[in-house]
């Protein structure tokens, strides 16, 4: 499996290209850029099998609906964050404006079931709120690879703060990210990658 990072916008957040053969790819957080996003997908010949958004927030959807406009594909998001995504509520001024939502019938809602096959893809979908209430990590056994949102960050992990945020939710998520193998390979929504491992020693915020 390939993993191409692509880090966007002001809160230089972490859009993920995965696929096995280029025609089956799927975008991962489109958040930001969305030039950016298309230059890489047509650098490699990319054909999009599906977004999937790891949470709502702004940061992480922005450039859902200019993408889908050039790959029109199926959205995936948990109903939870999907209810307020595209809200008056879900701006962070002066940086992201209210997310435009993707002009798609398609909708995809993660908590539907844990094993997903999306094209040549598969990954379990591990529902971790408490940086936001539909907060999702996507695992991909077959390769040890984890892609965490905002969950789990190399040395930290999301916030509470914000509107549907729960600290309690967020330590017991954290508690489950924790079960996974030490050696798998986590891509957080901001920042480096880590392992479980590196995390399970290391991070204030999972001991």
């Amino acid at each position: 499996m390939n993993i191409t990072p692509i880090v966007t916008g002001p809160f230089q957040q972490n859009c993920y290209l995965v696929w096995k053969v280029p025609a089956q790819t799927l975008v991962v957080d489109p958040g930001h850029d969305a030039d950016r996003i298309l230059s890489d997908l047509e650098e490699n010949g990319a054909g999009v099998s599906a977004y999937v958004c790891t949470h709502g927030h702004a940061d992480h959807i922005t450039a859902l609906a200019e993408l889908h406009a050039q790959h029109p594909a199926p959205v995936a998001m948990h109903s939870l964050d999907r209810s307020w995504a595209f809200g008056p509520h879900n701006r962070i001024e002066p940086y992201y404006s209210v997310p435009t939502p993707p002009e798609t019938e398609r909708w995809l809602a993660l908590e539907t079931q844990r094993d997903w096959t999306i094209g040549d893809l598969h990954f379990q979908c591990i529902e971790t709120p408490g940086h936001s209430p539909g907060s999702c990590c996507l695992y991909f056994p077959g390769d040890d690879i984890l892609i965490s949102g905002d969950t789990l960050f190399r040395g930290s992990c999301g916030r509470t703060d914000l509107p549907g945020g729960n600290p309690t939710q967020l330590k017991d998520s954290l508690n489950r990210l924790k079960q996974l193998p030490d050696t798998t390979r986590v891509f957080p929504g901001h920042g480096p990658d880590t392992t479980i491992g590196i995390e399970r020693l290391t991070n204030f915020y999972m001991q």
